[in-house]
């Protein structure tokens, strides 16, 4: 799949939030207000098989991102390089870990009804940082970012013989009317239910599809409009949501996703032109 192209520098990378934490030295460091969704880099809930991105420091002794020979048994590690987060009393999958942030997944079956509290611990060769709270909602929804006011977005387009992947931008704006694939995280648990721990093997449309949507200039797109919302395949966390867009739309509309009343953050706009 194309994400794979953009996916690691999504997971691995963003802007630092300062945290203070545990007073013992040499142990990690952090507060639960260093704790955001990685999609948005924004605080707040966030839910089950969510991609979260904690800021610290002293987290971890070394910088390492996940690489494809730490996927063992189709999981994600629980360790790198030493270092482990307990959420719920559970070792999170880890994307990426370094001195000052480590990215981990939300496991899936924490919580059983919404809202929620639960634990977390970030341990670094057995020395642990302090327990913080996090809260949970059934969703978070979040539009992974290409820059700090365009969403991942992608589209596969014919020309000629051959079929071209690009990633929608200022300079290569989406087409009115084109089908496209935002890339999310945060949207849920899935039907039927991912095999947690093991990455989803298949395309797994999440539980809330009929209380989705995609707001365009707060307008809702048409149900007819999105054909799939749910996990990415082999992808822990990672959500695809593939839609047509309107015959009409042009220019850079806002463009948002929720569940029911839980809302992705405001301020993202989708460049789009109309055919020539």
């Amino acid at each position: 799949m194309g994400a794979a192209r953009w996916w690691p520098a999504a997971v691995a990378f963003g802007s630092l939030v300062w945290a203070e934490g545990s007073g013992i030295r040499g142990a990690p460091s952090y507060s639960g207000a260093g704790i955001v969704n990685a999609a948005s880099n924004v605080p707040g809930p966030l839910a089950p098989y969510t991609i979260a991105s904690l800021y610290g420091s002293e987290l971890s002794f070394s910088t390492r991102a996940l690489t494809g020979g730490d996927v063992r048994l189709n999981q994600l590690p629980t360790e790198l390089d030493g270092v482990r987060v307990l959420v719920g009393g559970q070792a999170a999958q880890l994307y990426y870990v370094s001195p000052q942030q480590i990215n981990f997944l939300v496991p899936y079956n924490l919580g059983a009804k919404f809202p929620t509290e639960v634990s977390l611990i970030v341990a670094r060769h057995g020395i642990r940082g302090p327990e913080v709270r996090i809260r949970l909602e059934e969703t978070a929804p979040a539009l992974f970012l290409l820059d700090a006011e365009t969403p991942v977005a992608t589209a596969v387009r014919t020309e000629g013989d051959q079929k071209r992947w690009i990633v929608i931008s200022k300079d290569e704006p989406a087409r009115a009317d084109e089908w496209i694939t935002l890339w999310a995280t945060g949207l849920g648990r899935t039907e039927p239910p991912v095999a947690w721990p093991y990455l989803p093997g298949q395309a797994f449309p999440i539980v809330n599809w009929r209380r989705f949507q995609v707001l365009l200039d707060e307008a809702p797109l048409g149900a007819e409009r999105i054909q799939y919302v749910g996990v990415a395949p082999q992808f822990g966390g990672l959500y695809q949501i593939n839609l047509r867009l309107p015959a009409d739309l042009e220019g850079r509309p806002e463009i948002r996703i929720a569940v029911g009343e839980a809302i992705s953050p405001s301020g993202l706009r989708l460049p789009v032109r109309k055919p020539e």
